[in-house]
């Protein structure tokens, strides 16, 4: 069933969120930098994602270790589950369809291996949830009433298509900020030197382009990825006798 959310979010077109990254306009570029701020509060820096436990267990030791562990995740999770789920979800939220964008949400969620992998996921849709409620963004029916968790990927897509940000820029600002997040939680664990950070960055953000490329050609049937260590050291983590990060 077509549920129209806000004459606003329904006058968005598919041409919009498909249009070049290039074409952002001011207003949406402004946005776009607000969305993916290290200073939005949805939480993203309380989480590790596992890595705390990969260097705890020599996994993860070094600068090139480090970039091995990233670049592998925006490979194979980032452009196969996050990116597709995020265009999924936005085409739902501009073409006014909920039943969709549940579907997205249930779908990502169901993607997250451990328990620690999806309360970062949930966790960081709940604060957005507030976030968006504090700066007066109207949230649908399906989000304020979802029971079975937001994730945070699926609830981007909300903003994403009210401020006019097409796909590419959004799973742009989305992946920058993930990389952000988790190169600051290497600096504190490895620890690397904030010129070291600076530089994983430099070189981990060229690989954003061909990951939201790959996340374009991924049909929804073949949505989803699996990293087994990625999903060891989650669980482990929970366990770890000593922790700075949340899980």
């Amino acid at each position: 069933m077509m549920v129209m959310i806000t004459e606003a979010i329904t006058t968005m077109t598919t041409n919009t969120i498909n249009q070049p990254a290039e074409e952002l306009s001011t207003p949406a570029l402004l946005r776009l930098l607000q969305l993916s701020s290290v200073s939005l509060p949805v939480g993203g820096y309380a989480f590790s994602q596992g890595l705390e436990y990969a260097v705890e267990c020599g996994w993860v030791t070094t600068m090139q270790a480090t970039r091995d562990w990233l670049s592998i995740q925006l490979q194979e999770t980032i452009a196969l589950i996050d990116l597709p789920v995020l265009h999924g979800a936005m085409h739902a939220i501009a073409t006014g369809d909920e039943t969709a964008w549940l579907k997205w949400n249930d779908l990502i969620l169901a993607s997250r291996e451990t328990r620690e992998l999806r309360l970062t996921d949930t966790a960081m849709g709940e604060a957005l949830v507030r976030v968006l409620k504090s700066i007066e963004v109207p949230l649908p029916a399906a989000v304020t009433e979802c029971e079975s968790g937001i994730s945070y990927v699926a609830l981007y897509a909300l903003p994403a298509v009210q401020w006019g940000i097409p796909f590419n820029a959004a799973a742009t600002g989305l992946a920058w900020s993930w990389l952000e997040n988790q190169i600051a939680a290497a600096t504190k664990l490895v620890p690397l030197g904030q010129t070291q950070a600076q530089q994983l960055l430099s070189d981990l953000q060229r690989l954003i382009p061909a990951t939201i490329a790959t996340a374009m050609q991924v049909e929804e049937d073949d949505i989803g990825g699996s990293l087994p260590a990625l999903a060891i050291a989650s669980a482990r983590h929970e366990t770890q006798y000593t922790r700075l990060f949340r899980s």
